[in-house]
């Protein structure tokens, strides 16, 4: 390392963060209540600190200041001097070196000692104490990063599919690869075991188009979690949003954070190189420092008062729509500023195509509530290198008024859990369903109720059965109750009441009916998810059949609970999903980007039939005592049907009567019956439809 000089020298307060530049390095960090901000040199190891200084430069609320001489991978630390009043919102305390929120590079190894904590731990006062400690050596530091070459970005071969042709996979990066045959030992886990061409192969197989990944954002475990010597699995408590997490990385990696940035680019253009998007699950609704209890690591050493939502009558105390301890304060502009600065970085420098918004109601929240039209919202929408981007929302939090499904504006994509819980109970409980045949076509055609105004498309509902939280598919089907002891909770984690049936035996079972009955009743919710309008989103591993083992909320198991089990992957299953997403490419009215019309030939339109072949009338929706039915979906004027979709959750058989023309069957989902191009199904014909099935048959 060059001498360091003696004191910085004036610099810019923009961009924030650590930049090289000039033949140095530019400080800026942005604090609206601190009275200086002192920046901490370290040693290599992150070990002994060399030199502080004081950033001399402050305007527009930005503490800034050039150091000469120095450049990439310089360790570095910050304190933060000011007021430690809780009970106005500062909790200062320059005791507590803080991590830059823009490190894009972060090393050391967290550890949850006592010293981490702004406060004294068992004082009376509580966190209204005031703790001198240091904890420089046990602090997360930021090492200044190498400038990226545009030449080697991943954005210069990014594919684009449009909005309507997207197929989701949700994977989490370590659980696909870690027990996939062909990939090597050393990349079974890691970033680039996801673009390994085992992988490739098998996403390619599918007809995906899109990866949504788990977090990836550097992020660290909760202290309940280590105290039972679990890991947070699935990420959801990112500490720095511009740097990729190293426990996916390949062990030679781990120490390296350059290497680990590099090895996530090489991913990204490996599956852009396949033509799959990369969308991230990013969590900017709260952090590791939790509540009033929690630790001071970055943000709340640095500007408490801005970046998290406090108590209006206490600000010693934190809102907690996130559920997580604390909520991010993004309709503050700086904090809205953080935000889009990761999402812009990891876009423009890492290539991801989008992102899957975690608690996204939080990012619109004001002083009035969630709007549609926050500053925030705006600021994305109308960004130039963000609008081409793919963005989704997980549409709840856990505030007042935090379930606004249909609500999130211009191009978004929202989660639909309407759609699951219609699904599950439409298909699960056929004896006596929950849901009737309203509701399902309803979400069967994308939830018109919900997203049908405005601007807004079919393909804004994102459609699934299952997802990372909650059972997977198999368990949906084999179990009637949670099963998360393995959690060190009692099984009172997850959650309760998530609809689900065993039909007839709780857990695997080797009984032959039962297991035909539940592969059976997979395959039909398989296929009501792909063949429907909107944007479908399969959750790995759903598709060989993987199972956790009855856990809903398995994200503290980094073991075989989690990982796919390949080894027991049913290729029968696989097969029928590329199937359904081939019948899906090939047919365009079951992607089709725009509203049916009832009536009328200028548009597509849809038809709805009873058993009886019959037109389904008013009363036929509210028909308790009969379940099955069929849509007939017309091009835009065609006279005839183009394509016929029949359920039957019935664990019998039924008699349909058919209308419309002649038909071929594209698919049976129990597989009973066979699509043969030399059986034709005319109209007025009685069509014996099997138990638990859907079936779609295309106009001769």
């Amino acid at each position: 390392m060059s001498a360091l000089p003696t004191k910085l020298l004036p610099g810019r307060h923009e961009p924030l963060g650590a930049t090289p530049r000039d033949g140095g390095i530019n400080f800026a960090v942005f604090s609206e209540g601190a009275t200086r901000i002192e920046l901490c040199i370290f040693d290599a190891s992150g070990q002994r600190e060399l030199r502080r200084y004081e950033l001399p430069g402050h305007d527009d609320a930005v503490f800034h200041g050039f150091l000469p001489g120095l450049g990439a991978g310089l360790v570095y630390g910050l304190r933060a001097h000011g007021p430690y009043a809780p009970e106005h919102g500062h909790r200062f305390n320059a005791h507590k070196l803080l991590l830059d929120p823009y490190a894009r590079e972060i090393v050391g190894h967290f550890n949850w000692g006592p010293e981490q904590h702004g406060y004294e731990l068992g004082h009376p006062d509580g966190p209204r104490s005031f703790d001198t400690r240091d904890n420089a050596l046990q602090a997360l530091k930021a090492r200044v990063a190498p400038g990226l070459e545009p030449a080697s970005s991943p954005r210069l071969n990014a594919p684009r599919h449009a909005t309507s042709d997207l197929v989701l996979y949700e994977v989490h990066v370590k659980g696909f690869s870690k027990q996939l045959p062909g990939v090597p030992a050393e990349l079974q886990g890691t970033y680039a075991g996801l673009a390994h061409p085992a992988a490739l192969a098998h996403f390619k197989a599918l007809g995906v188009t899109t990866l949504s990944l788990l977090p990836v954002h550097f992020h660290i475990d909760e202290p309940h979690l280590a105290d039972l010597g679990k890991p947070n699995y699935w990420g959801y408590n990112s500490l720095g949003f511009f740097s990729p997490d190293p426990g996916l990385a390949q062990a030679r990696h781990r120490d390296d954070p350059t290497a680990v940035r590099e090895e996530f680019r090489a991913m990204v253009r490996g599956l852009h190189a396949a033509g799959l998007e990369v969308v991230l699950d990013v969590v900017y609704n709260h952090t590791p420092e939790g509540n009033e209890f929690g630790p001071t690591l970055s943000l709340r050493g640095l500007d408490n008062r801005s970046y998290y939502r406090l108590v209006a009558d206490d600000k010693s105390r934190y809102e907690n729509v996130s559920a997580c301890g604390n909520t991010v304060n993004c309709a503050h502009p700086r904090v809205a500023q953080l935000v889009l600065d990761s999402l812009r970085y990891w876009v423009g420098e890492m290539g991801v195509d989008g992102f899957r918004f975690d608690l996204a109601p939080v990012l619109g929240r004001t002083h009035h509530g969630f709007d549609p039209q926050a500053a925030f919202f705006t600021a994305l929408r109308q960004d130039p290198l963000l609008a081409g981007v793919h963005l989704i929302s997980e549409p709840w939090d856990a505030g007042h008024e935090g379930y606004q499904v249909g609500r999130f504006p211009g191009r978004f994509l929202d989660w639909n859990d309407k759609f699951r819980d219609a699904v599950r109970g439409y298909w699960l409980r056929s004896d006596k369903p929950s849901v009737g045949r309203g509701e399902l076509a309803r979400r069967f055609m994308a939830s018109s109720d919900l997203f049908h105004h405005g601007s807004r498309r079919p393909s804004a509902s994102v459609n699934f059965v299952s997802v990372h939280d909650g059972y997977v598919l198999a368990d949906v089907v084999s179990f009637s109750t949670k099963h998360n002891y393995a959690n060190g909770e009692n099984n009172r984690d997850g959650r309760d009441g998530e609809l689900c049936a065993n039909f007839g035996f709780e857990g695997p079972s080797d009984d032959a009916t039962i297991r035909a009955t539940r592969l059976r009743v997979r395959r039909a919710m398989l296929a009501t998810l792909l063949l429907a309008q909107g944007t479908p989103m399969l959750c790995a591993g759903d598709e060989i059949g993987n199972s956790q083992g009855g856990n809903n909320n398995a994200y503290c198991q980094d073991n075989a609970t989690t990982w796919l089990s390949w080894a027991e992957a049913e290729a029968d299953t696989q097969a029928f999903v590329a199937q359904l997403l081939a019948l899906r490419r090939q047919e365009p009215l079951l992607r089709h980007d725009a509203w049916f019309a009832s009536t009328g030939d200028s548009a597509a339109r849809l038809r709805w039939f009873t058993p009886a072949g019959q037109e389904m009338q008013q009363q036929d929706w509210f028909d308790a005592s009969s379940h099955a039915f069929a849509a007939q979906m017309f091009e835009a004027g065609a006279s005839q049907p183009r394509l016929m979709v029949v359920f039957n959750p019935e664990p019998q058989e039924l008699a349909f009567k058919l209308s419309g023309g002649a038909w071929r069957l594209a698919l049976d989902s129990s597989a009973v019956l066979q699509p043969s191009d030399h059986q034709i199904f005319n109209a007025g014909q009685t069509m014996t439809i099997p138990g638990r099935s859907l079936l779609l048959l295309r106009h001769d």
